[in-house]
């Protein structure tokens, strides 16, 4: 198989700040995996967790390291192709779009799109949410009115954490739900809390209907997550702590759920053992994104009918988006019915 790689920057129509600071813009890479005339598409995206930072300097080396090795592979050898990612220590990132491609190629070559391939019920998909970025309440209010304005939107996510304090995320809160009445709410802090400052909030968030917290403590402060499971009256959900199926078991006593992404993950496959080691251990799933375009969460959307929450906006919020794919419908990301993902190069803008 052959294996090409491009760049391409999208740009946030509104930038998103969270605990650890904003994004404007990012450049991601569209990895193309050819084999028999057919052509399977993935995209890696960069993300940083703290000291966990994957680049796309770092990602686009690993695959120009990796694709003449796995040149001699055909996509249908997936076990000596994992073995080849594993043996060179590749990314996650860059995993998950060479997973993602090769699944995209294995749905085309079967001529099935791979929510259909698995036996999922597009049906069973809930609301995505859209996000609210970190910001003064006047214009957080602002930033609900123009999501409303053009997404049929039925869940808001609330980046909380503010450096200000918590008196400074109530302030916003407030002026969330006041702008947005009807919406569900969720929380997440992206570990921006102390111990205290979670278990104030959780009470507070509660009596206001929000539905869960999601990080609110820091990656690497793991060990204090069972004494807020304990004293917090809303459900707590990991993301930062929480990168793959071999995390969940340290985890599934201390927390209700589980935010999967790809990128993290290492792509579909591994996903896929998430969200069953999750079931097993009874967790929640969420499926969550960092800067994707429409290409990687449209791969997201067709392991979504196993999620009991998403957030899948990332795309939304770019105004350059180069790709087409999952539809929104009454506040529902849906795979069409085209074979792998079903995603396709817009056409050029003008």
């Amino acid at each position: 198989m052959q294996i090409t790689t491009e760049l391409f920057t999208v740009n946030k129509r509104f930038p998103l700040t969270i605990s650890r600071g904003t994004t404007a813009q990012t450049t991601n890479i569209w990895v193309k995996v050819a084999s028999d005339g057919i052509e399977g598409w993935g995209e890696a995206s960069p993300f940083c967790l703290g000291n966990h930072s994957q680049s796309t300097e770092l990602l686009i080396e690993a695959l120009e390291k990796v694709a003449p090795i796995l040149s001699a592979f055909h996509p249908l050898q997936r076990q000596q192709i994992d073995q080849v990612l594993h043996s060179h220590s590749i990314p996650s990132s860059a995993q998950a779009a060479l997973d993602m491609a090769l699944h995209d190629w294995l749905g085309k070559q079967v001529n099935l799109p791979l929510w259909q391939l698995w036996g999922l019920e597009s049906d069973r998909i809930v609301p995505t949410s859209v996000t609210i970025g970190i910001n003064s309440p006047e214009k957080a209010q602002e930033r609900v009115i123009d999501w409303l304005k053009f997404v049929d939107v039925k869940v808001l996510k609330v980046k909380l954490g503010s450096t200000s304090g918590i008196e400074a995320d109530k302030a916003m809160l407030l002026a969330v739900q006041e702008a947005a009445p009807n919406q569900e709410l969720f929380v997440d802090a992206n570990g921006g809390w102390r111990l205290e400052d979670a278990v104030i909030m959780s009470a507070w968030l509660g009596n206001l209907g929000v539905k869960y917290i999601e990080q609110p403590l820091a990656r690497g402060e793991e060990n204090k997550l069972l004494e807020l499971k304990m004293r917090s009256p809303l459900p707590i959900f990991v993301d930062e702590s929480c990168m793959t199926s071999q995390d969940i078991p340290i985890l599934a006593n201390s927390v209700a759920g589980i935010n999967i992404k790809l990128m993290k993950a290492g792509g579909l496959s591994e996903a896929l053992r998430m969200v069953h080691t999750a079931k097993a251990y009874g967790l929640q799933i969420m499926f969550g994104c960092y800067s994707d375009s429409t290409l990687a969460n449209t791969a997201a959307v067709h392991l979504s009918p196993l999620a009991d929450y998403l957030d899948l906006d990332s795309h939304l919020n770019l105004i350059d988006d180069p790709f087409s794919g999952a539809i929104m419908q009454q506040g529902r990301l849906q795979p069409n019915n085209k074979p792998g993902l079903g995603v396709e190069r817009r056409e050029a803008r003008n």
